[in-house]
């Protein structure tokens, strides 16, 4: 269900912002409007809805909008045209009473230079945005300490933020966003200024917070490994400000929508981000005590396969028969294939990353089979999909030549073997 639907949206900055919009639609580019209007386009046209507690990632480059997109989500930037919906509530017509409602109550929101107030402490930086908004001190006070424990922060309550090392700052501005129990997370850029390890853990964090959470979280970064790890989906936008593709990050690195994406992602280790679901298939199983030898055979020589998987009637996994096991049992006119199924088979989860599944693919000899969360049977990925999709990572550059083409390069002629003798001497 989409608690944030956003359409046809536009932000242009510089005099009558307006009278771009047709400009725009006539094809014009982004350049060429400055030039005649001396208006810059911060937001072209977006249109896209974000689903209840998703993270979701809007990334790119400098100067793409991604920051003026996620203050026009809460009307900190007013926008120039088009709707923005939360709970269907359109956010564009809401006279300030109500934008501040939607501010205090349904949108909280994270920055990227943590926005303490050196003057306070922990505890009275969380409780800020509440004591603002009217609440009670006693009932403040609880929530704030709740939202403390909730960032690992318990313990540093009467801490000042001089004191704090910049992670531990962050993890402050996001109990401060936290500590009312917002909907919705705005994250712009959150942990840019932090070291590169403190980044690394606070993304994690951000994980784990939002295992438990479940909010629904719109988090902006200009970095596509930030964005790949903690997005659910992802929008990329282009320097026109046109959102060019929203996905997973499967999809956004598998079926790139256009040569900006394409050249975006050229370089991401996919491996890392491309999951066992993704290049899995549903396989050939029988149901065991259900299905005997008789089944198993057939399966076989109908698929082409030399081995199925066995499930019990609840779909769990006990196992592998193959072909050579299954004739030498028919052999001996036996129909009972518990004999022969094979346990010790590698079993993965849907969301393992291929770049994990390496190694056993190159010691196995079955494919690998996928099971959910419940242990329940979902397919198989086959050890030539994993090899051919990592594959598809290696550099081409690096590769390596046949002889006879590392003699024409270095050579000028096609006596590769002659030019690893005169080498040699």
């Amino acid at each position: 269900m989409a608690i944030i639907e956003v359409r046809d949206l536009y932000k242009i900055f510089g005099p009558s912002p307006r009278r771009v919009i047709p400009l725009i639609k006539q094809g014009k580019s982004k350049a060429e409007i400055l030039k005649k209007t001396g208006c810059t386009i911060a937001i072209n046209g977006a249109t896209f809805s974000i689903e209840k507690g998703e993270t979701f990632v809007v990334m790119g480059l400098s100067g793409s909008g991604k920051s003026t997109f996620i203050r026009c989500l809460n009307r900190l930037i007013e926008p120039t045209a088009g709707e923005i919906l939360i709970d269907g509530a359109d956010v564009m017509k809401m006279d300030q009473e109500k934008l501040r409602e939607v501010r205090r109550y349904q949108m909280s929101m994270v920055f990227q230079n943590f926005g303490l107030l050196p003057q306070r402490n922990v505890v009275n930086n969380v409780e800020f945005g509440l004591e603002v908004s009217g609440m009670e001190k006693e009932e403040r006070r609880e929530k704030a300490l709740k939202a403390i424990k909730l960032v690992g922060l318990d313990g540093y309550e009467k801490s000042m933020p001089s004191e704090l090392s910049g992670g531990m700052q962050q993890r402050v501005g996001l109990a401060r966003a936290l500590a009312n129990d917002p909907e919705v997370l705005l994250m712009d850029e959150a942990f840019s200024a932090l070291d590169p390890l403190i980044r690394t853990q606070m993304q994690d964090e951000l994980l784990e917070l939002q295992a438990r959470m479940h909010k629904t979280i719109v988090f902006i970064t200009h970095d596509l490994d930030e964005a790949l790890k903690l997005g659910d989906r992802i929008a990329i936008l282009g320097p026109d400000g046109r959102v060019r593709q929203i996905g997973t990050p499967e999809e956004i690195l598998s079926t790139p929508a256009d040569e900006y994406v394409e050249r975006f992602v050229q370089n991401v280790d996919r491996t890392r981000v491309i999951t066992a679901s993704a290049i899995g298939r549903r396989v050939t199983s029988i149901t065991y005590p259900r299905e005997d030898l008789t089944a198993a055979i057939r399966a076989m020589e109908k698929h082409d396969i030399s081995s199925v998987f066995v499930t019990d009637s609840s779909r769990h996994l006990k196992g592998i028969v193959t072909i050579d096991d299954a004739l030498k049992l028919q052999k001996n006119k036996e129909k009972d294939i518990a004999s022969i199924i094979i346990d010790d088979v590698y079993t993965t989860t849907p969301t393992t990353p291929i770049a994990d599944l390496l190694g056993t693919a190159i010691k196995t000899r079955y494919p690998i089979a996928i099971l959910d969360e419940e242990g329940v049977f979902q397919g198989a990925v086959s050890r030539a999909a994993i090899i051919a999709e990592v594959g598809k990572n290696s550099d081409e550059a690096a590769a390596p030549v046949p002889l006879s083409e590392y003699g024409d390069e270095n050579n000028g002629n096609g006596n590769g073997s002659g030019a690893g003798r005169e080498d040699a001497k």
